[in-house]
C-alpha cells in the first residue's frame, strides 16, 4: 500500500470559528486515538481535496503535523451536502505493532462472458468486509475480476477473495460477493412454465376429491 502523508498545523479555533479557517482555505479536522490526547489540526484545503476522495478507510494515513507524525486511519469525511466540498476530517491515531479491526472495500473488475455472451445479470451482494491486521498490512481495497464467471450461476463468495496471509476476514466466507443470473425475462419465463405445469395437477386432484364425495 503507498504511503500517503499529509502536512497539517495546529488549531486553536473550534465551533463556528472554522469557517474562517474554511474561507482561508484551511480544511479543519481532529486526530483521535485509544490514550491519545485528540489534536485539532488544519490541513490545506486543496491537497486534502485532492487526496481524500482517492483514499478508503483501511489506507494507512500519515499525518503529519508541524515535524509530528502520526500513523491514521480516516474514520469520517464530512462533506457541504450542497457543494460537496470537505467541511472536517476525522483521523484515528493507530499503533503499527497493534493489530486493529476495519472494513475493507470491494472492487469489481474485468467482464464476465456469462454476461457478454449469455446475457446474464452481474447482481452484487456485500460490497466491503471486516478483517482484522496490522496497519501496515491492511489492504486499501480487495479485487474480485469478474472475468473468471463464464457460466450463468457463477458466484464468488467472502472465502473466495484472495488476501494476504497477513489479513484475517472475520465478515461470513459463505457471504455472497457476486453472482450471475439469468435474465429476467427468462427467469419470468421459467416461473410462468412451473405455474402452468401445476395448475392441471390441482384440478385433478380437485375432480378426484369430488368424485370420492
Amino acid at each position: 500500500m503507498e504511503e500517503i502523508v499529509l502536512k497539517a498545523q495546529k488549531r486553536t479555533m473550534i465551533g463556528k470559528q472554522v469557517k474562517t479557517l474554511r474561507r482561508a482555505g484551511r480544511l479543519p479536522a481532529v486526530i483521535y486515538g485509544k490514550g491519545v490526547k485528540p489534536v485539532t489540526i488544519t490541513l490545506d484545503m486543496h491537497d486534502a481535496s485532492q487526496i481524500l476522495p482517492t483514499i478508503s478507510s483501511s489506507h494507512l494515513i500519515v499525518v503529519d503535523v508541524e515535524g509530528a507524525e502520526h500513523n491514521t486511519l480516516v474514520r469520517e469525511k464530512q462533506r457541504d451536502p450542497i457543494t460537496g466540498g470537505f467541511l472536517n476530517v476525522d483521523f484515528q491515531e493507530v499503533s503499527l505493532t497493534e493489530k486493529l479491526r476495519t472494513v475493507v472495500v470491494i472492487h469489481i473488475e474485468g467482464e464476465s462472458p456469462a454476461v457478454k455472451n449469455y446475457n446474464g445479470v452481474l447482481i452484487v451482494g456485500v460490497e466491503d468486509i471486516e478483517v482484522e491486521a496490522l496497519p501496515r498490512d491492511l489492504p486499501d481495497r480487495i479485487t474480485v475480476d469478474i472475468s473468471n464467471l463464464v457460466e450463468i450461476g457463477d458466484v464468488v463468495h467472502v472465502r473466495d477473495l484472495a488476501v494476504s496471509p497477513k489479513v484475517r476476514v472475520l465478515s461470513d466466507p459463505d457471504d455472497i460477493v457476486v453472482n450471475i443470473t439469468a435474465p429476467v425475462s427468462e427467469v419470468e419465463e421459467i416461473e410462468e412454465v412451473a405455474a402452468g405445469a401445476a395448475e392441471p395437477e390441482v384440478i385433478e386432484r380437485g375432480k378426484k376429491e369430488e368424485e370420492e364425495y
